[in-house]
């Protein structure tokens, strides 16, 4: 099975300690955030995990301890984008995420580190000219350190309009111009572009639009074909990624991105984060006295009649 850490915080950045914690102890609850009474347990046991991935603005808190996950097959997602604190007041500035994600490559390998460039959107400080330059200079100093890169335009959820009303949907022609510049400088730099749910049209200028965190990728990353049962339903409509089952929680990132849909708003993620242990199984609070926990069903897709390496 996959254990995935960031669809719903950035567990890296900002929660590195007990996530050490929980791979110490072997196992991790997590409530269901629509509800909340389902608690499951699962076991963080690499001969059932068959990876672990991980989605962060910031790897730098997780890289001195990140040999306690040697036993981990591993994938990374780092985002690394070139908004000012106008757009992600907690982000750090994007030249030390840059060093974070070469440190983090060296000690992973580049086919386990890819580099996300999303959300994308446009005003009139970041404009298109600005994307493209920035851009290009971020995939001059991470060639070597990866080997893809993923892209995706803005979407305008409730959440985002209403914390972030200036922005607005990118247009069709600075969609396609975006997509065939990035490709092109893509190749130059020995980068593939993938799209993520994105459809198809950037695929006529050579973008990769078949999915993110697909079961393809995550092969690679790892070094082993997976035998996948029947998937599951995906949380977005055109995604085709390979989802897990993620262990963080809604409205604890703290990043303060105005364009994310993971927190409602800033007064809801300081509330929550008061509730933190670094000891306890659960990211955010404690078990309550006669709650029930639900044993995960877990099984290891690996498989091992079939080696890609």
């Amino acid at each position: 099975m996959i254990i995935n850490t960031g669809n719903r915080t950035d567990i890296p950045a900002f929660f590195s300690e007990w996530f050490y914690n929980r791979i110490k102890e072997g196992f991790v609850l997590v409530r269901n955030p629509y509800h909340p009474e389902q608690i499951t347990r699962y076991r963080l046991d690499p001969s059932v995990v068959d990876c672990l991935c991980f989605c962060t603005k910031n790897p730098e808190p997780m890289l001195e301890r990140i040999s306690e996950l040697d036993d981990f097959r591993q994938l990374w997602y780092v985002t690394i984008t070139p908004y000012g604190r106008d757009i992600e007041p907690f982000v750090p500035e994007y030249s030390k995420v840059i060093r974070s994600f070469q440190k983090l490559s060296q000690k992973k390998g580049k086919e386990r580190v890819i580099w996300r460039y999303d959300p994308i959107f446009m005003t009139e400080k970041y404009d298109l000219q600005f994307h493209l330059e920035v851009f290009h200079e971020m995939a001059e100093k991470l060639k070597g350190y990866t080997k893809r890169c993923v892209i995706s335009f803005i979407d305008l959820y409730e959440k985002t309009r209403r914390n972030f009303p200036q922005a607005e949907r990118v247009m069709e022609k600075d969609r396609l111009e975006i997509g065939k510049a990035f490709v092109r400088i893509g190749e130059e730099n020995g980068i593939r572009i993938m799209t993520c749910c994105e459809g198809n049209e950037l695929e006529p200028y050579g973008a990769d639009c078949g999915g993110c965190m697909t079961q393809e990728v995550i092969e690679e990353a790892i070094g082993e074909y997976l035998k996948v049962p029947a998937q599951k339903k995906n949380i977005r409509e055109g995604c085709r990624c390979l989802l897990g089952a993620d262990i963080g929680v809604y409205n604890t990132c703290g990043h303060g991105c105005l364009y994310c849909y993971a927190n409602y708003d800033r007064e809801s993620v300081e509330f929550n984060r008061k509730y933190h242990d670094r000891r306890s199984p659960l990211l955010i609070g404690h078990l309550n006295r006669g709650e029930i926990v639900k044993e995960a069903r877990q099984e290891s897709y690996v498989d091992y009649q079939l080696r890609l390496f």
